[in-house]
């Protein structure tokens, strides 16, 4: 009997210790955009108004080459587990741990709002609270019918909160509302808050659209040049990195017509009002995080899920954006201006679709100055590991019946404290027929299985100098190692792994013709928003 009550204490001890180091971990919020641009915050070199992210910038620390893998599932998938997309089991999640489930395990209170886009749901992955819609893209007045509250349907009212609904503000709201709950509590916790914004349709409210009215009438061309200035001048970027032209597929802005600038102003416009409103969303978190006194050790990450987007998906559907019965997208024109100064854009292994800002800031943790600058790479793949330093948390090699492959992150804590860490040996890249491999400076990048090229990323990281006929050795070495761990580490298989050719593959970005021209509109859109 004695011996019976002896192991109960010791349970107990454990259990009041475990609790105990819980409590004093920091809390974590990460924060992903979605299709946001490297440079489309204004701490980044855009002109768009986002002073809470700027502030989180100033305060804390911001990074130069932080990798995505520039597709939205994927991109998900290496955040959520600190694995490759499909070395993890792609949206099946079967090899992979998450983020929730090791945190959870390590005494966190565990919740996410917003996009999911993988299978299941986020409670079936260590989520104790998740508000948000399962789709990869949603109207963002109406939603649609894969939002889901704690596991359970969730249908879209017209109003919330005393509001007309708009995703962006609701995820919002259910992140004030899962941490009211989680500070009530003796947890430390983990909030995942995965906007939707500013990814295609273009929907905004009308405030915000009406305040950037006539911002981009100076057209890309210009913008490109501006936003490049502001990032050289600031001492993100060096001057050495070259501007990339503009590529063929995108028309001089001069050389549209005045209602062909009107509409492509317009539509930019509408992307700006959604980055302002994911801003102002930041800002909330932000305030209420000071209001209980847990700013300080909270530590904050806001990064982007890949490059800005080229896709012309708009379907003729030429309404006000602030109508739920609208759907615009942008193209490549303007993707190329918010991936500046890089080449391509969301799909692509070249900097402009693999290029995320990451903003971290963490008062009581971060050891490098306020607005400091770092040029490590890192990788979303590295916030798992991250986040087990700061939790003091286990890697699982097993949960339930998935077994989990090794971790192939590293922790970003050196960095935050200043130090110069580590860095990975190999970085790996691959989505569809894309693929890039970075070792050291030197970046191996086929786009659509056309050739390999190679660039030296610290003199040329804008890759317009390609080294490959000088230096065939390094691509022979660094192509096979891509093939090695596409094969045995990620799991590709079929024509994932098919040779590239021996030539570049045109990246050509047609209008999408199947559902009614994307060019201008008869209607001027000028005239009809002052109506």
């Amino acid at each position: 009997m004695l011996k019976d009550l002896a192991s109960v204490f010791v349970v107990l001890f454990s259990l009041a210790f475990v609790t105990s180091a819980a409590a004093d971990n920091p809390n974590i919020i990460l924060i992903m955009a979605d299709d946001l641009g490297f440079a489309d915050l204004g701490c980044y070199g855009s002109e768009i108004e986002t002073p809470n992210l700027n502030s989180l910038a100033a305060g804390g620390l911001r990074f130069t080459q932080f990798y995505n893998t520039a597709k939205c599932h994927s991109s998900r998938v290496s955040l959520l587990t600190g694995l490759y997309c499909d070395q993890a089991g792609s949206a099946k999640l079967n090899r992979g741990a998450t983020i929730a489930e090791v945190l959870s395990d390590a005494g966190y209170f565990t919740a996410m709002v917003g996009k999911w886009h993988l299978s299941k749901q986020p409670t079936d992955f260590g989520f104790h609270r998740y508000w948000g819609h399962l789709s990869g893209a949603t109207n963002f007045f109406t939603g649609d019918s894969t939002f889901r509250l704690n596991g359970e349907e969730w249908k879209v009212p017209q109003t919330l909160n005393g509001r007309p609904f708009y995703t962006t503000h609701a995820i919002a709201d259910f992140a004030l509302e899962f941490l009211d709950e989680a500070t009530h509590g003796d947890k430390p916790f983990l909030l995942y808050t995965a906007f939707n914004a500013p990814h295609y349709p273009l929907q905004a409210p009308e405030e915000p659209v009406r305040k950037y009215d006539g911002r981009y009438d100076c057209g890309w061309d210009k913008l490109r040049i501006e936003r490049h200035r502001r990032q050289v001048e600031s001492g993100l970027l060096p001057a050495k990195w070259k501007l990339s032209p503009r590529p063929d597929h995108v028309p001089a802005w001069d050389s549209l017509s005045e209602e062909e600038r009107q509409w492509e102003a317009d539509r930019m416009e509408v992307f700006a009002a959604m980055v302002d409103v994911v801003d102002q969303s930041v800002g909330r978190l932000v305030d209420f995080l000071k209001e209980k006194g847990i700013f300080d050790n909270t530590v904050l990450l806001f990064c982007s899920d890949n490059g800005a987007c080229p896709f012309e998906r708009t379907r003729g559907r030429y309404l006000k954006p602030w109508d739920p019965k609208s759907y615009w997208t942008y193209d490549a024109s303007w993707a190329h201006a918010g991936n500046t100064p890089f080449r391509l854009y969301k799909q692509n292994q070249h900097e402009g679709g693999i290029s995320s800002p990451l903003i971290a800031h963490w008062p009581a943790g971060l050891k490098t100055e306020p607005g400091a600058i770092t040029h490590q790479p890192g990788h979303l793949i590295d916030f798992m590991a991250t986040f087990i330093d700061v939790a003091n948390a286990t890697y699982p090699e097993q949960i339930g019946e998935r077994l989990i492959d090794p971790l192939q992150g590293k922790s970003l804590l050196p960095v935050f404290r200043g130090e110069i860490r580590q860095p990975h040996e190999t970085l790996y890249f691959h989505f569809g027929t894309d693929r890039a491999l970075r070792q050291g400076p030197w970046k191996l990048v086929s786009a659509k299985l056309g050739r390999w090229e190679l660039y030296n990323l610290d003199e040329d990281r804008t890759e317009l100098n390609d080294l490959s006929e000088q230096q065939p050795e390094r691509v022979a070495t660094m192509q096979a190692e891509w093939f090695r761990t596409a094969e045995q580490v990620d799991r590709l298989g079929n024509r994932a792994l098919a040779p590239v050719r021996d030539d570049i593959t045109s990246l050509g970005f047609r209008k999408d013709t199947s559902s009614g021209s994307a060019s201008a509109p008869k209607k001027k859109r000028k005239k009809e928003r002052k109506k």
